[in-house]
């Protein structure tokens, strides 16, 4: 096993965590973490979720290699999110404080796992798509 895969595992253990955690995070910093006005049901359902994708995070670093599409799915999706949520919070004056707290957290989330796969997994999740 080499330096980068121990740290793609590492990677995908924290960032498990730390999906697991969200719902924490909206309490303690309402303002990087929850949007405005508060609905319960939709707070409910993307920490559900995340949640479970935190899960399966946790699962996938035991062999990151063998959870490709797991792993290119949450790059992808939090670079998606982290981009809409960003125009909405530029848009919006009251949302700003997300650009400070979930924006940026899903910004990491994708350079960090997409940096830290191989280009090798890269190649493949490629080919499929072609």
């Amino acid at each position: 096993m080499d330096e980068r895969h121990r740290y793609l595992q590492i990677a995908l253990i924290l960032v498990g965590i730390a999906f697991l955690f969200i719902y924490p995070l909206t309490k303690i910093w309402a303002s990087g973490w929850l949007w405005q006005p508060g609905q319960s049901e939709y707070e409910q359902m993307i920490i559900g979720v995340y949640a479970t994708l935190g899960v399966f995070l946790l699962l996938a670093a035991r062999q990151p290699e063998a959870n490709r599409s797991l792993i290119w799915f949450t790059v992808w999706s939090s670079l998606v999110h982290g981009l809409i949520m960003a125009v909405h919070a530029v848009i919006d004056p009251v949302e700003r404080g997300h650009l400070f707290g979930d924006v940026p957290a899903l910004f990491l989330v994708a350079i960090v796992l997409a940096f830290l796969t191989p280009r090798k997994m890269v190649s493949s999740a490629l080919l499929l798509l072609s």
